[in-house]
């Protein structure tokens, strides 16, 4: 049994397979730096797998990146970002201190986590949210290919199933 609570989160209208992602422009963070790039630009190439996740440092962060990591999720031609409300620096701080070899995108006012309907607003914090977990496959014209985002919390992404995607 774990020892906290699961909680189910309100229903999201976020995009779905066969429909048009949102696209967005934000500076994506590498461990070089970072520059304001749309998902357009990054989906250009093969398509993207754009991972909403919780704030960096967490324990959810770090375990959604681990998985990711040791699945090679990229491998396919398909760029891997993440989208984050950390600022620029603390981005890159997290992506030195644990070793990513994705970037990840700042949305430090979470308007790119409302624009796909993946908010989790933090309890007993009024006014703070970050993205629910969630992953979108997008081709290179941002069509989604597969959509998932988590219902409860905290739920983890199905990554064997995205892995065999990636």
């Amino acid at each position: 049994m774990p020892d906290f609570d699961v909680v189910e989160l309100p229903p999201s209208d976020h995009p779905t397979t066969g429909e048009t992602a949102p696209d967005f422009t934000r500076p994506l963070v590498t461990a070089e730096g970072w520059t304001d790039r749309s998902l357009s630009d990054v989906a250009r190439g093969g398509g993207a797998a754009v991972v909403f996740y919780p704030l960096n440092w967490g324990g959810k962060a770090r375990y959604i990146w681990n998985e990711i990591g040791e699945r090679s999720w990229g491998t396919d031609g398909r760029d891997v970002v993440g989208v984050g409300i950390g600022q620029p620096f603390d981005h890159q701080r997290f992506i030195t201190a644990e070793g990513l070899n994705y970037g990840l995108f700042s949305d430090p006012a979470n308007g790119v986590a409302e624009a796909y309907d993946v908010v989790h607003d933090l309890d007993g914090m009024a006014g703070i949210t970050e993205p629910r977990p969630a992953v979108f496959l997008v081709d290179p014209e941002l069509t989604v290919e597969y959509a998932w985002a988590a219902t409860e919390w905290p739920q983890q992404p199905p990554y064997d199933e995205i892995g065999r995607l990636v």
